[in-house]
């Protein structure tokens, strides 16, 4: 499914930039096209690959939850090094609390992160709140996140 999507991305960067397809991608992008237009798929998800399995998520959730649990990492590597993942965790779960109480509320809206959030312990926050995936979690979903 990562590779749909990655697919699916450089067709719209190249079409953005006016740039020609790879034969590879052009090949790909005709024949799910294709499988579309002959209803051999029945949905375009399905036909580009994105059709999740019977009780999965989404393609674009399940790529919400990978960015926020890479952000929810980083943060840890931040904020919290030497300590272990029971208060990680927990100084995680106040973190996102405390953000989501405040600066979340008036950076919601935004597009791009905060100028001034680059390099805090803020910029990690930002994108597992930007994610789409749900925020904050739980300590024990924070622990499952962070366990190595």
């Amino acid at each position: 499914m990562l590779n749909a999507i990655n697919n699916l991305r450089e067709v719209q960067q190249c079409c953005t930039n006016r740039k020609p397809l790879n034969p590879e991608l052009a090949d790909w992008l005709a024949q799910s096209l294709q499988d579309f237009l002959t209803h051999r798929c029945t949905s375009v998800d399905t036909a580009f690959g994105l059709s999740a399995p019977q009780g999965g998520v989404p393609w674009w959730l399940e790529e919400g939850i990978r960015k926020r649990n890479a952000a929810i990492q980083e943060l840890a590597r931040r904020a919290c090094r030497g300590e272990t993942p029971t208060a990680q965790a927990r100084r995680i779960r106040s973190l996102s609390l405390r953000y989501a109480a405040t600066g979340w509320r008036r950076d919601q809206h935004e597009d791009n992160m905060p100028v001034r959030y680059a390099g805090t312990d803020k910029e990690p926050l930002w994108h597992a709140f930007k994610s789409g995936a749900a925020m904050p979690v739980s300590e024990r979903h924070l622990r499952g996140i962070l366990a190595p």
